[in-house]
């Protein structure tokens, strides 16, 4: 079959690149990605190898400016899917708005999370500590209209996690009948194992201001003021760094300025970034409500305890004590499980090889089956009934 997939912007090395193209790479069918911004260099170089449709361009700032005009030439385009058997929209924001074109093929959606500012309360709060509400309340109430309409037009939704289904279901997006769970995962045969640890905690994914590595440097500072035993431990933080989040990266230096223990690895390329997964001793999440959370995955299939904030995704995926450790979001509760994993080595061991087996229950090509299989039951369902409505047309 051949089948297409919408995601508004495939620019960087995050978590729903990563999943978009894990899902092609083991699929059965052929997919096309089809996009309104395509930033090939600084993506996955694997997209470069897969049929990639760009319309027309939108901007990846945030501003409300930016915001208002991508979503509204997402809304106003018109893109031709008619050659694709089945559609999935890979929706984290405003990518819902295909779903309100005429023509479309079979529609489904993989969703790593409703739009996160409006639909997730600790999201929400902090992006309008930051911005003046006042000024953006008639976009909010367009975009929550629009969007309404748009989760109604979908036939199936796949969530990535239960706090996802969850925000959905708060919100009243969708019926519970329409949505089912699906974990993004990993692959394990790749991530192997790995009983090398070097004295450093590991906090890789993107760098961003929804991610609260701000957590991540007072919590180790603390570690450092109250167990000098740990003084040989470092910090390390690494990921993709976008140019709208480079004030915030700033900020962060700031954070940790005249500190030789906290080191930033920007933008790493997956040998990088797998070395460093390779060799810590442990793996941070800091996010607030994350959705999911692959590189806790990630780590885990490396054998890495994780520690993250007890919210969200994380709650799912990490076995408080068996695979790492849930913390409230407080600097304190990190240092000092941090601490114990430092100064406790078969602990950090024995949490490590748990992780191991807990990440191997989330392959990849058990979520890329799923959404083959679900595909080909609904161009089956949608052609059966076009076959019906043609003879009951012809009928009458």
């Amino acid at each position: 079959m051949r089948l297409a997939v919408y995601h508004p912007w495939v620019y960087l090395k995050g978590g729903a690149e990563r999943t978009l193209l894990k899902l092609i790479r083991h699929s059965r069918h052929d997919w096309t990605v089809v996009t309104n911004h395509f930033d090939s260099p600084n993506t996955f170089p694997e997209f470069q190898e897969l049929d990639v449709i760009e319309l027309s361009s939108i901007s990846v700032q945030r501003s409300l400016d930016k915001v208002a005009h991508a979503a509204l030439t997402v809304l106003l385009q018109r893109p031709d899917f008619r050659k694709f058997d089945a559609l999935m929209i890979s929706s984290e924001g405003i990518g819902n708005l295909i779903a309100l074109h005429r023509h479309l093929p079979p529609l489904f959606c993989f969703c790593h999370t409703p739009l996160k500012i409006f639909y997730d309360p600790r999201t929400r709060d902090k992006f309008f500590d930051q911005r003046r509400a006042w000024s953006i309340q008639l976009g909010i109430r367009l975009f929550l209209l629009a969007d309404r309409f748009a989760w109604r037009r979908y036939r199936r939704i796949f969530c990535n996690s239960e706090e996802t289904r969850r925000r959905i279901l708060k919100h009243r997006l969708a019926p519970p009948d329409k949505l089912e769970v699906l974990h993004p995962g990993v692959d394990p045969e790749k991530n192997n194992m790995s009983s090398k640890r070097e004295p450093y905690f590991l906090l890789p994914g993107r760098i961003m201001w929804t991610k609260n590595i701000e957590l991540a440097v007072e919590a180790f500072k603390l570690l450092k003021r109250n167990y000098p035993q740990t003084d040989a431990f470092r910090l390390v933080i690494a990921g993709m760094l976008d140019k709208k989040s480079r004030p915030y990266y700033q900020e962060l230096k700031r954070q940790a300025e005249g500190r030789t223990d906290i080191q930033f690895v920007i933008s790493p390329d997956d040998e990088t970034l797998n070395t460093l997964y390779r060799n810590a001793w442990a793996v941070f999440n800091t996010s607030l409500n994350e959705d999911w959370g692959l590189t806790i995955l990630e780590g885990m299939a490396f054998g890495k305890p994780v520690l993250a904030v007890n919210e969200g995704g994380p709650s799912e995926s990490v076995e408080h004590g068996g695979t790492g450790f849930l913390c409230s979001a407080e600097p304190r509760d990190f240092a000092q499980r941090m601490h114990r994993l430092a100064s406790e080595p078969e602990l950090a061991l024995k949490l490590g090889r748990n992780a191991r087996a807990r990440a191997s229950r989330f392959p990849w090509r058990a979520f890329s089956n799923r959404i083959d299989d679900y595909a080909e039951e609904l161009v089956r369902f949608s052609s059966a009934n076009a076959k019906k409505r043609s003879f009951e047309h012809l009928s009458s």
